[in-house]
């Protein structure tokens, strides 16, 4: 009996002898597999995550280069005719700034504050983009200062012309002034210092007729840029005048008829 479990114990003690050898083995196989396949996955990922970022081309590099000078070259598309309208534009929004602002201070009606408020936001946003025109395009951009019923224009120089201090500068009223006096729906000073005298229905009325001929005159000063050979291609400019053309002439129409009904009541 004890021979034959000697015997038992013998071969048992080979079989693990020959799996331990075996696990090991197919241990160490694995991990070189492994080894290998992650090696691989890794460099398959690599590949992958390079394919994700492909080069440009010469070819999609030129074209690149052309689309933007398309871009920049169509920015400068402008005339002179173009600068002026900003410049005398910015001035002429720039009285109706002065002119709206005296509504809740002169005791106006409210469609008539309404209205005031909506002009002022309106063309405070128009001045800045076409501001913003002219400073694209390296031409003098007017910088509007506004004291009561005066207004200062200040022309800032180009960038790259100017020291930084050194700016070509001109005061004058908005409503004297001479660059500006003359352009269609100015109000003169003696009708800005009537309008700011005025209170109640009185004031609504004046400024309902003066905003209404002003407006005409923005209107008008569009026309003429339009009606200018060469004016007005460059699409910013274009739209912007086109902006101006709708907004006033629908605002015209809507004093109009406050007008009718003050003067009907």
């Amino acid at each position: 009996m004890d021979q034959i479990v000697g015997v038992s114990k013998s071969i048992f003690e080979l079989y693990l002898s020959k799996h331990t050898f075996t696990l090991l083995f197919c241990s160490i196989v694995f991990s070189i597999v492994s080894c290998t396949s992650t090696g691989q996955l890794s460099e398959s990922a690599s590949t992958s995550h390079t394919s994700f970022k492909p080069e440009k081309t010469e070819t999609e590099e030129r074209l690149e280069e052309v689309y933007w000078a398309k871009v920049e070259s169509a920015k400068m598309n402008f005339t002179q005719a173009d600068v002026d309208f900003m410049v005398g534009m910015i001035a002429h929004h720039s009285q109706a700034l002065i002119m709206s602002d005296l509504a809740p201070k002169n005791e106006a009606g409210s469609m008539v504050q309404t209205l005031a408020a909506r002009i002022i936001n309106a063309q405070k946003d128009e001045i800045a983009s076409m501001q913003r025109w002219l400073r694209e395009r390296n031409q003098p951009v007017p910088k509007v200062h506004i004291d009561g019923l005066t207004l200062t224009i200040t022309m800032e120089s180009p960038e790259g012309q100017s020291s930084g201090h050194e700016h070509m500068e001109h005061s004058h009223s908005a409503h004297a002034g001479p660059d500006h006096s003359g352009m269609p729906g100015m109000l003169t000073q003696d009708q800005l210092n009537e309008l700011a005298g005025l209170n109640g229905d009185a004031f609504d009325q004046a400024f309902l007729t003066y905003m209404i001929s002003h407006h005409e005159g923005g209107v008008t000063m569009v026309k003429e840029l339009f009606n200018t050979d060469g004016a007005a291609l460059d699409h910013q400019a274009f739209r912007l005048a086109s902006d101006i053309q709708v907004d006033q002439t629908t605002e015209i129409e809507r004093m109009e008829l406050m007008l009718q009904n003050m003067k009907g009541s």
